[in-house]
């Protein structure tokens, strides 16, 4: 039996140890899926996404008039508990999924509602953007993921506390004012890149200003009224979060390179599911997370026969939980059983098959085979190796050929099983983005840009010298 407490610190001892066993920025299973059939189900457009938005904030808005309608009348407390979870709860997947720039098309906009999630989480928009990513690289690992719910031994009262949020949300406020006088902790030192820290500062000061205004205008006219419209929902209506997020992988393995593992699927009743955006397809969330939220029930048909089985309901997954809970906070060892898995044809990763090349090698005047320039249709892209080096190459929708180095500069993750969006390639780990006409990076976490190859068509072929064009530019 073991119930010794690890250091789930991030950036603690176990971090090293995590590096040293090779789970740190690691290559993970992906289940083999159509490259068509995955281009498919990465597009991404506003209409849903926008009928999604507009939905969540009318019944927020038509809950919050209710509220103030029944006003001093036992009405009030369904309506407030209505008007928090929308608030509180539901907030937490629009923030989610704009987060990582799925749900919208359009930049902008998703921008917009992650911004505005955020303060209706007190998540401080930067902090959370990074720690998100950091959580998608190195999920469930100790010492490197800071979105671990229950550390092992998982007591029954730090299960309840997390139900009852009396002790997180004041630990955002307090870090966000420790944040606001630019005191940053050295948790969010060790995954934010030091030119972002001081977004922090003034992000913080938002908020406390925000919060400080609504506790003021509460004093001045001597009501609780409008700290239950801005600042305590986020208290009173985080149940709802907690209860959908718990679901994702609580009880789960530590320390694996399996999604399969450490992650979990539930079936959904609709109503959950748009309270939830869809994230209860959680795994295949974690696995193509370059996949929008309105498309996740499309791509777990697609890959669920590789996957674990999906637990049929909420209530038997938290039976399931809670079970595992119990068991850990008595053997802090003890998994939950996922049973029998497809192997990893590698013994760690199954590449998604995207269409990898092996055609390169050939010369043509002096210049490298790339394969034939009629394989790749407007919006794709391949995977191109020549000796022990990759190359992506992609074809714009403009019919334009651009040839880049294979790997992102950010996560190491390979670029041509990423989504092509205009003149822009998606990293398929991080949703990071490159603009392929210059190699820029445009949006986070990539901040250095790709290299670029210049390309020619000769005798149907696509040829490169492979040499960087600001190479051969004399730059």
């Amino acid at each position: 039996m073991t119930t010794e407490r690890r250091d789930y610190r991030v950036g603690g001892p176990e971090a090293d140890r995590a590096a040293t066993a090779g789970l740190v920025e690691a290559e993970w299973f992906r289940p083999p899926i159509d490259p068509e059939r995955l281009r498919e189900l990465q597009v991404r457009g506003n209409a849903r996404a926008a009928i999604d938005t507009i939905a969540w904030l009318g019944l927020l808005a038509g809950f919050g008039y209710l509220a103030f309608l029944s006003l001093g009348t036992w009405w009030a407390i369904p309506a407030f508990a209505a008007y928090g979870a929308l608030y509180g709860g539901a907030g937490d997947s629009r923030w989610h999924e704009c987060g990582h720039g799925t749900a919208f098309r359009t930049k902008w906009l998703n921008d917009v509602v992650y911004y505005l999630a955020s303060f209706m989480l007190l998540r401080q928009p930067t902090l959370w953007r990074w720690s998100h990513v950091r959580h998608h690289t190195d999920t469930i690992v100790v010492g490197r993921d800071a979105e671990i719910i229950f550390p092992r031994p998982p007591s029954p009262t730090g299960v309840a506390l997390v139900f009852l949020p009396l002790v997180n949300v004041p630990r955002l406020v307090a870090r966000a004012a420790k944040h606001a006088i630019g005191h940053v902790d050295d948790e969010a030192r060790s995954f934010i890149p030091a030119d972002e820290l001081g977004k922090l500062k003034w992000e913080s000061r938002a908020y406390i200003a925000i919060l400080a205004g609504v506790t003021a205008w509460s004093i001045a006219i001597w009501s609780i009224v409008p700290l239950l419209y801005v600042g305590l929902p986020t208290v009173y209506g985080a149940w709802l979060m907690v209860f959908f997020a718990i679901t994702q992988h609580a009880g789960l393995q530590e320390d694996v390179l399996d999604h399969r593992l450490n992650t979990r699927t539930v079936y959904m009743n609709p109503v959950f599911r748009f309270l939830y955006s869809n994230m209860n397809y959680h795994v295949e969330h974690h696995i193509f997370p370059t996949v929008p939220y309105y498309s996740l029930p499309a791509l777990h048909q697609e890959v669920k026969d590789y996957l674990a089985p999906a637990s049929p309901n909420t209530w038997s997954a938290y039976r399931q939980i809670l079970s595992t809970l119990r068991r850990q906070w008595r053997d802090s060892a003890h998994e939950e059983p996922r049973g029998d898995l497809p192997a990893a044809s590698d013994g760690g990763r199954s590449f998604v098959n995207t269409g990898h090349t092996v055609w390169a090698g050939d010369r043509h005047d002096g210049l490298i085979d790339l394969g034939p320039a009629n394989a790749l249709a407007p919006g794709s892209a391949r995977q191109v190796e020549v000796g022990d080096e990759a190359y992506a190459l992609f074809r714009l929708g403009d019919g334009t050929l651009v040839c880049t180095e294979g790997l992102c500069t950010h996560g190491q993750a390979y670029l041509a099983e990423g989504v092509v969006l205009d003149c822009l390639v998606e990293c398929p780990k991080h949703n990071g983005r490159f603009d392929l006409r210059t190699g820029e990076a445009v949006r986070y976490p990539a901040t250095d840009p790709l290299t670029l190859y210049p390309v020619e068509i000769r005798n149907g072929r696509v040829v490169s010298s492979l040499h960087a064009e600001f190479e051969e530019s004399g730059v």
